[in-house]
């Protein structure tokens, strides 16, 4: 089994915190994983991309090639976009809804969330809302680990602990306000299961 993931966001997003967070839930279940990642230039609004590979097996390389990506998440929509000449023709696109518009002009939305659209697979999630909902509005990050959850072949109980162990030292209700968004968006994605090797 190996899983291969592309995140993409901006600078501040919480972009890392989301590789961190799926990495260290792999490493819970047993999995092998190797992380790559670039900065952009400015610390809030350049582009940030990490790799994150995950196996059952050894994994030699930190970088997924180009068209072999199981799954892209991206923080917003145009940042998946940037990012498609990754994505195995039977790869899924995971994105939040709202854009971050830190270039003028930003292209037409509608077009854009209508490319995702009409990709073999994706979900185009209402991340910020979901956050909001869980009491957090900074969680949007942990929305976006609940959404990809049925792409990821990690067990549900483990990415949860990972969630557990990187808020554990924050004040506890930040850390429940994190697990409550995760949840709610694994049930707006379709609560779904470890994906299939």
């Amino acid at each position: 089994m190996k899983t291969d993931i592309i995140l993409a966001g901006v600078g501040g997003q919480g972009v890392l915190s989301i590789a961190a967070i799926i990495a260290r839930g792999a490493v819970k279940a047993g999995l092998r994983t190797r992380q790559s990642e670039v900065h952009g230039m400015a610390q809030r609004g350049g582009a940030v991309l990490a790799h994150l590979r995950v196996a059952d097996s050894p994994i030699h390389s930190d970088l997924t090639p180009q068209g072999a990506a199981d799954l892209i998440i991206a923080m917003e929509p145009l940042e998946s976009l940037r990012y498609l000449r990754w994505l195995s023709p039977h790869g899924a696109v995971v994105t939040a809804a709202e854009p971050f518009r830190n270039i003028d002009p930003y292209p037409d939305l509608h077009l854009i969330i209508k490319t995702i659209e009409s990709l073999p697979s994706s979900r185009i999630i209402h991340a910020e809302a979901l956050a909001k909902a869980a009491g957090f509005p900074k969680a949007v990050n942990m929305v976006m680990v609940g959404a990809a959850f049925p792409f990821l072949p990690i067990p549900r109980e483990q990415l949860e602990a990972a969630i557990d162990d990187s808020f554990s030292t924050k004040d506890p209700a930040v850390a429940a306000a994190n697990r409550k968004a995760f949840a709610l968006a694994v049930s707006a994605a379709g609560g779904g299961g470890t994906k299939a090797s």
